[in-house]
């Protein structure tokens, strides 16, 4: 997810790639919202046709990512990005309420955290890119947070990503049951073939165009879940998992004849096919594992949840 102040910090990358791939933003969080009806679903998109991600029960939190328009929200909720009718959602700007985890991301410098919610306030301490904090409040687009340290105080929402704690935000597994993993892996998996069809570009990172790794990693961002970029970096994430146990979500890697540790992934959907960005047809498609060119070249795979 890249944020406006994000895009403007990379202002000649971008126009760099604009005539190949339009890079995605959103605004900054405009607050959180609690649910007025007993269950609400979480959608892919702004539709009630869409795909169901999650459901929310009454009183549960969200965060309010930005205003869809037609009576939608986008919104966050326990680190799955989706869509939610406003109708059942009663919204405030400010909240003292624990949302879960928050990764700094900043790049190659540091993230100031004020004693309250905006510039204007004195500096508490400085957070480096990549650490984890406890997010508990929001107040007009800034994020109240408890660092590891017991620090309190308020960040920009622009440059936190959501994330399930320290070990999910490296894409590491976490303590859940097999039940909710496979459960979770399903969610990753129609999660990732709403996006069919979707041109592959190099070096693109999604939603309209991705490369193999820039795929994989859009996905699992979306579910709160910060991958490494590249398919070779990408085999330091999760856990390693042998092919006849494959379940999906997992990650799967192939490698052809290169000096690279991988060459190319992909995400196992069941039935022996996984779902990947491919040179093939210049497009995100889903292939056979089990058989022909992808058997020749499997290399290992990955599980995430």
């Amino acid at each position: 997810m890249i944020r406006p102040a994000k895009l403007l910090r990379t202002a000649f990358l971008t126009v760099a790639l604009s005539a190949v791939c339009v890079v995605a933003a959103s605004a900054a969080s405009l607050g959180v919202g609690t649910v007025n009806t007993d269950a609400l679903r979480l959608r892919a998109e702004a539709s009630t046709s869409s795909t169901i991600l999650a459901t929310a029960s009454k009183g549960d939190t969200v965060v309010i990512m930005e205003n869809a328009g037609n009576g939608w929200y986008k919104v966050n909720y326990n680190t799955i990005e989706g869509y939610m009718s406003g109708g059942y959602l009663n919204v405030t700007a400010t909240a003292n309420v624990t949302i879960g985890y928050g990764k700094v991301d900043v790049g190659n410098t540091v993230l100031n955290v004020r004693s309250g919610p905006g510039t204007g306030y004195s500096k508490v301490t400085s957070l480096s890119d990549g650490t984890v904090v406890s997010i508990v409040g929001i107040s007009n687009g800034w994020y109240k947070i408890t660092t590891s340290g017991g620090v309190t105080g308020y960040v920009s929402s622009e440059y936190m990503d959501i994330c399930k704690s320290s070990a999910g935000s490296r894409g590491e597994t976490t303590s859940t049951s097999t039940t909710t993993s496979s459960s979770m892996g399903q969610q990753v998996v129609n999660y990732a073939l709403s996006f069919l069809g979707t041109p592959y570009v190099y070096g693109g990172n999604g939603p309209s165009c991705f490369d193999c790794s820039g795929f994989t990693n859009y996905v699992y961002r979306h579910f709160g879940y910060i991958l490494n970029r590249g398919a070779s970096s990408q085999l330091q994430n999760g856990t390693p998992v042998s092919k006849s146990d494959l379940q999906p979500g997992d990650i799967v890697f192939f490698r052809y004849n290169t000096s690279y540790p991988a060459s190319h992934c992909g995400i196992y959907i069941g039935n022996g096919q996984f779902v990947h960005a491919s040179t093939n047809k210049y497009q995100v498609q889903i292939s056979q594992l089990t058989s022909g060119h992808y058997a020749n070249v499997y290399l290992t795979a990955r599980r995430i949840l």
